[in-house]
């Protein structure tokens, strides 16, 4: 253990040995950090945080009392394999949250990106793949081997299918399952999950110009078209677009995927 710089470890806390505490961190009391962690600069564990396996957590990253960090996957698969859970900075991962690592058939390892936020109670799966500035509400859960953009938002109570790939930006209402890819900016509602128009006001807070979400509108109707398939009318829009977001959309949909996609009901 080294711990030359660390600002605090409660007394009633245990660090096993072999674990690597950065400079400034905070440990409170009834905490249990094992062997392979290795804790950044500045991390914060409130109380009673339980931080296992091969895990790593990024500089200022906060963890609140009873979260569960780092332990093993809840698949039937999984046969003890090294495996690793690799968290980034500044973020704040509140009460009651459980993130796994990975597994040998999902590459090994669970990536979170920095700045995000996980609210009390949400899941965080085996060889899931978190981009940076995410925010996961109370209660949802991502399922093995999803990946998760930057800048989406979960809404509470949420499922998320296994494999499926959130898109930047999206945003899912609450009470929602979701089994199906969602592009990049798309609004997801309704309990089995409906691509239900564009996160606009996600994008007017990122201060995305009016011109520019008025061509993305425009694209948008073009995927709700009933010609041809989804995959085609998203090669139609790449032709010599050079909107940055309906880029992103494209390049989405044409990319190969092991789900189908949420798609826009027809005008």
């Amino acid at each position: 253990m080294t711990t030359e710089y660390v600002t605090s470890i409660h007394p009633s806390s245990i660090i096993e040995t072999g674990a690597k505490i950065g400079a400034g961190c905070q440990i409170g009391p009834f905490c249990h950090v094992g062997s392979r962690v290795v804790l950044g600069d500045g991390v914060v564990l409130k109380s009673h945080v339980v931080v296992a396996g091969n895990t790593e957590i990024g500089n200022d990253t906060i963890v609140f009392p009873f979260a569960c960090i780092g332990e093993i996957p809840q698949d039937l698969k999984f046969a003890g394999e090294e495996t690793s859970l690799v968290i980034g900075r500044r973020n704040r991962i509140r009460e009651h949250v459980t993130m796994h690592t990975g597994t040998a058939g999902g590459g090994g390892i669970t990536r979170i990106g920095d700045d995000g936020l996980f609210m009390a109670g949400c899941h965080v799966a085996h060889d899931v793949q978190i981009g940076d500035r995410v925010i996961i509400v109370n209660n949802a859960a991502l399922a093995g081997h999803c990946i998760v953009e930057d800048d989406a938002i979960i809404g509470g109570l949420v499922g998320v299918h296994q494999w499926v790939r959130i898109g930047r930006g999206a945003i899912i209402g609450a009470v929602t399952m979701v089994a199906n890819d969602v592009i990049p900016y798309g609004l997801v509602q309704a309990p089995r999950g409906e691509l239900d128009g564009l996160n606009l006001i996600g994008l007017k807070r990122r201060g995305v110009s009016r011109s520019e979400i008025s061509e993305l509108r425009s694209a948008f109707r073009v995927l709700a078209k009933r010609e041809g398939t989804f995959q085609d009318r998203a090669s139609q829009l790449g032709r010599d677009n050079e909107n940055r977001l309906v880029r992103d959309i494209v390049n989405f949909i044409l990319v190969d995927s092991d789900r189908s996609f949420l798609t826009p009901n027809p005008e």
